[in-house]
């Protein structure tokens, strides 16, 4: 008899509620086993419309009860969330990919226990070509990414800067630089560019940057690649989600992570 794998969710914001609700509805090969959130009280009012009820737990509890943690929380707290999965052996799949820049101990802490971290594709395309051209050499990686307003509004990096982008009447480049430099910058914003670097050429040589745009509604990204193996260009352009700092396709692409990993077939690298 087929095994399903036991998930928890940390975080019940607008990626963490709708895969709560896509886990009950069903997985193939996995099962809600328990949340955690910062009010448990709330996200438990939260799931009451659940076919299934799960234990709404503190972080701390989360480890016993699941064989998969899904990071959908504040990037300060994913620590906390995946050192006890790694510890066991477990998997940690996150979204906070910014986060693990500077972490190097937490892919450390994995190997020595035969854990494994899971960053998945998220709101970009092309990771899987990526993947393949950094198996030679990859020269340059390019990303410019385009975002409404109040997508970046409350950015660390603006306010560190003195930039005000409520007013602006037409597009403003705010930031050009590394993408490592981005995700200290735009914590909550720029996970899609870490991934990119992971994938590719890392997040020093990875160049980025970031406009702000008063005449659009859809978060913008294109990304341009030279190898030694192909030379490729690819947009995107994604639907917010009801947290305008994270794009519909977010969540969607957590599900496809999932039922990815007890699938009998699986497409792409």
């Amino acid at each position: 008899m087929e095994t399903s794998l036991r998930i928890a969710i940390a975080g019940l914001g607008a990626v963490g509620l709708k895969l709560a609700q896509a886990l009950d509805a069903g997985i193939p090969g996995c099962t809600l086993a328990a949340v955690s959130a910062r009010d448990t009280a709330a996200a438990a009012q939260r799931l009451a419309g659940l076919r299934r009820p799960v234990p709404v737990v503190g972080i701390d509890a989360l480890e016993p009860l699941a064989d998969v943690v899904v990071e959908c929380a504040p990037a300060a707290l994913l620590p906390q969330i995946v050192e006890p999965f790694l510890r066991a052996g477990k998997t940690a799949v996150v979204l906070s990919a910014g986060a693990l820049l500077g972490r190097e101990q937490l892919v450390e802490l994995a190997r020595a226990h035969g854990g494994r971290i899971i960053v998945p594709t998220g709101a970009l395309l092309g990771l899987d070509a990526v993947l393949a051209a950094a198996e030679g050499e990859i020269r340059s990686v390019r990303m410019v990414t385009r975002k409404p307003m109040r997508g970046l509004v409350g950015a660390p990096y603006l306010a560190e800067n003195n930039i005000a982008i409520e007013d602006i009447r037409e597009p403003l480049r705010i930031f050009q630089g590394t993408a490592r430099q981005a995700a200290a910058g735009f914590p909550a914003n720029l996970n899609v560019a870490v991934a990119l670097s992971l994938a590719g050429i890392g997040p020093d040589r990875t160049q980025l940057e970031i406009w702000a745009d008063p005449a659009l509604e859809r978060n913008t990204h294109r990304i341009e690649v030279d190898a030694d193996s192909a030379s490729f260009s690819m947009t995107i352009e994604n639907i917010p989600s009801e947290n305008p700092k994270t794009g519909r396709i977010t969540v969607l692409s957590v599900i496809a992570c999932l039922r990815k990993l007890g699938a009998p077939l699986r497409v792409g690298t």
